[in-house]
C-alpha cells in the first residue's frame, strides 16, 4: 500500500518509463531526455508546459520544451523581461521601468513621465543582466498567501501587478522568484539565469529595446531591422492609452467594476474612427491620382471590415470604392503551386493568376468595363463569366483586400503613383503590468479560434493546430512588406479581450489533456483569468470586434 501511495509512474517520449517518488521534481529526471540541443527551458507534464522545478504529483508523461523550439523561445523572451525587471529594481529602486510593445525581436522599454534613458543607464542596465547571468542564480516559483502578495506588491510600488490581483480569488498566488525580485507568475520561466546570456539592450527613440534571438536562431542576434511605421502607430496608442488611463489590465478591470466601461467602449470606439476618418482624408486629398487601395495585414486583423468602415468615411467625401476580391483570382486547382509537402499552396502569390488580375486592372484604368471573375470553391476552377461587371468613373476607386495587397508583385503593371497601400493589424496597446505584455499574436489567435467557432464550426483545437502554419505564411507573405505601405492602421481594442473572454474561455475548457494543443489552451486560459468579463451587448454594431463575436452591422 506504501508504494502505491508514495510512489508516481512517469512517462517519456522516448517510450522511457519508471517509477519516482511523489513530489520529485522535473528537472531532476532531466536527464531521461537525452541531449537536449540548447538545453531545457521547461517541461511538458500530461501536455501542460510546466517549470522544470515542478514537483510531479500523479503519474506523468514527460516532454521536453528546448530552448531552441518555439515555445521554448518564447519562455526565453519572457524570461529575459524577467532578467531585466530584476536588475532594474536592484538599480534603479525608486523608478518604473515599462515595458511597451514588440519591435522585430526586441521589446521597446521607457521610464515613466517622459524620462529619457541616458546611455549611462542603459549600459549600467546591461552591466548589471550579464552580472546575474553569469551569477547563474536560480528562478524559481512558489505560492503565496493572497494578502501577502496583494501586500509586497504594494509596497514594491508594482500597482499594475496588484491591480491585476483584483481580478482573482484564489487564497494562494503563484509567484516567481530571483535575487530578492518578486514577480507574479504569469508563465513558466527558465530555470536559471545562466541560460539567458543571448541579448543587448539598444538605445531607441525615447526609451530602449530588449533584443533577443528570432526563434529558431539559438543564440545569435540578427541585424536590427526598423519599423518606423509600425512603431509609430505602436506608440501611438500606448500614450492614448496612458492619457485615458487605460495602459494595462487592471485599469481596464477597474473600469468594469466602477460600471464606467460603456463609456470607455464609446471612447475606444472613436478613437479607431478617429483614424479611419484620418485615413480617408489622406486618400481625399490624393484623389486626382489614385484609382486603387490595396488593404492586407495577418490573419484575424479586421481587413475586411476595415475595408468596408472605410469605404463608408469615403463614400461620405463623395468617392465611391468598388471591392475586388483577389480569391476569384486563383489560377485552377489543377496547376496551383504546392508546397514542401506536396499540398496546394493557396497563400503563396503564384497561387493567383497575376497576369490575368493586372491585365484587367490596365483595362478598368484605360476606362474599358470588364467583367470580374468568379472563383468556384467546390470544382477549383474560375468562370470568366457570371461576375460583376464594373467600370471606373472619375469618383470611384477600386479596393483590393489581400494577404499579398502590400506585395509590389501582385500588381507589378500599375504605376506606384495610383496605389494606395493600407497595412492593417491588432497590435495591442494593452499590458498585463509593467513589465509583462501581451503578444499582438495571442489577441489575433482568439479572433480568430471564437470566428472560427462561430462561423465556421471550428472547435479550439483546430484553430490552434493550423495556427502555427498561418503565422508562417505571414512572416513569408506579410510582414516583409508592412513598411512598405502608406498608412498602418491598428485594428485592435484596448478592451476587446475582456469580452473574447466570453467566448473564448468555453473553447479552450473543451480541449482536453490528451490532446497536443492543451498545453496552449491552458497558457491561453490562464491568460483570460486575468481580464475582468465584458458583456458582448456593449459592442457597437459596426465595431471591427463584431466581425469575429458576431451579430454585425455589415454583411460578409
Amino acid at each position: 500500500m506504501n508504494n502505491q501511495t508514495n510512489e508516481i509512474h512517469v512517462r517519456f517520449s522516448s517510450e522511457l518509463s519508471l517509477s519516482c517518488a511523489l513530489g520529485t521534481q522535473a528537472e531532476t529526471l532531466a536527464e531521461h531526455f537525452g541531449l537536449v540541443r540548447g538545453g531545457l527551458a521547461a517541461v511538458k507534464v500530461n501536455n501542460e508546459i510546466l517549470p522544470l522545478s515542478t514537483r510531479l504529483e500523479v503519474n506523468s508523461t514527460l516532454q521536453a520544451v528546448p530552448l531552441r523550439s518555439p515555445e521554448g523561445g518564447m519562455i526565453y523572451r519572457r524570461s529575459l523581461a524577467f532578467l531585466l525587471a530584476v536588475a532594474a529594481r536592484e538599480l534603479f529602486p525608486e523608478e518604473r521601468l515599462y515595458v511597451g510593445h514588440s519591435l522585430g525581436n526586441g521589446y521597446y522599454y521607457t521610464f515613466p513621465e517622459g524620462k529619457l534613458p541616458t546611455e549611462q543607464e542603459i549600459e549600467a542596465l546591461k552591466s548589471k543582466m550579464k552580472a546575474l547571468v553569469e551569477a547563474d542564480l536560480p528562478i524559481s516559483f512558489r505560492s503565496m498567501a493572497y494578502t501577502e502578495a496583494l501586500t509586497l506588491f504594494e509596497k514594491n510600488r508594482q500597482t499594475d501587478t496588484s491591480l491585476l490581483l483584483d481580478e482573482r480569488s484564489e487564497s494562494k498566488v503563484k509567484v516567481n522568484e530571483c535575487g530578492g525580485f518578486t514577480d507574479l507568475y504569469i508563465e513558466p520561466l527558465v530555470p536559471r539565469t545562466g541560460l539567458l546570456d543571448a541579448f543587448d539592450l539598444m538605445a531607441y527613440q525615447d526609451g530602449f529595446l530588449l533584443r533577443f534571438p528570432g526563434l529558431g536562431r539559438g543564440s545569435q542576434l540578427d541585424p536590427f531591422e526598423d519599423s518606423p511605421r509600425i512603431f509609430s502607430v505602436y506608440n501611438e496608442y500606448k500614450q492614448w492609452g496612458r492619457i485615458v488611463g487605460v495602459h494595462a489590465v487592471g485599469h481596464l478591470n477597474r473600469k468594469v467594476t466602477d460600471r464606467t466601461i460603456k463609456e470607455y467602449i464609446t471612447i475606444a470606439e472613436a478613437f479607431q474612427a478617429k483614424k479611419l476618418a484620418e485615413i480617408a482624408d489622406t486618400i481625399y486629398e490624393r484623389q486626382e491620382e489614385l484609382k486603387m487601395i490595396l488593404i492586407a495585414g495577418p490573419s484575424s486583423s479586421g481587413k475586411t471590415t476595415t475595408a468596408k468602415r472605410l469605404a463608408i468615411e469615403l463614400k461620405v467625401m463623395g468617392i465611391e470604392p468598388i471591392a475586388i476580391g483577389l480569391d476569384d483570382y486563383y489560377v485552377n486547382s489543377d496547376t496551383t503551386p504546392r508546397d514542401e509537402k506536396g499540398e496546394p499552396d493557396y497563400e503563396c502569390l503564384e497561387a493567383l493568376d497575376i497576369a490575368y488580375l493586372n491585365q484587367q486592372l490596365l483595362a478598368l484604368f484605360a476606362g474599358e468595363t470588364v467583367t470580374l471573375p468568379v472563383y468556384d470553391f467546390k470544382t477549383g476552377r474560375r468562370r470568366e463569366s457570371g461576375g460583376r461587371t464594373i467600370c471606373l468613373k472619375p469618383r470611384t476607386i477600386l479596393i483590393v483586400e489581400g494577404i499579398h495587397g502590400l506585395n509590389n508583385d501582385l500588381t507589378a503593371s500599375i504605376e506606384r503613383r495610383v496605389k494606395f497601400k493600407l497595412y492593417v493589424s491588432a497590435l495591442t496597446q494593452l499590458n498585463l503590468d509593467d513589465h509583462n505584455r501581451i503578444p499582438t499574436s495571442d489577441n489575433r489567435l482568439l479572433r480568430r479560434m471564437v470566428r472560427d467557432y462561430q462561423f465556421r464550426g471550428s472547435g479550439a483545437a483546430t484553430t490552434m493546430k493550423m495556427w502555427p502554419s498561418v503565422q508562417r505564411g505571414e512572416w513569408k507573405y506579410i510582414f516583409p512588406f508592412q513598411d512598405s505601405a502608406d498608412v498602418a492602421f491598428n485594428s485592435a481594442l484596448s478592451y476587446e479581450l475582456a469580452v473574447l473572454k466570453m467566448y473564448a474561455e468555453p473553447l479552450l475548457r473543451s480541449v482536453k489533456p490528451h490532446q497536443t494543443e492543451y498545453a496552449e489552451a491552458v497558457r491561453l486560459r490562464s491568460f483570460l483569468e486575468n481580464f475582468a468579463p465584458i458583456p458582448p451587448q456593449y459592442v457597437p454594431g459596426q465595431s471591427i470586434l463584431r466581425e469575429f463575436i458576431g451579430e454585425s452591422a455589415f454583411k460578409y
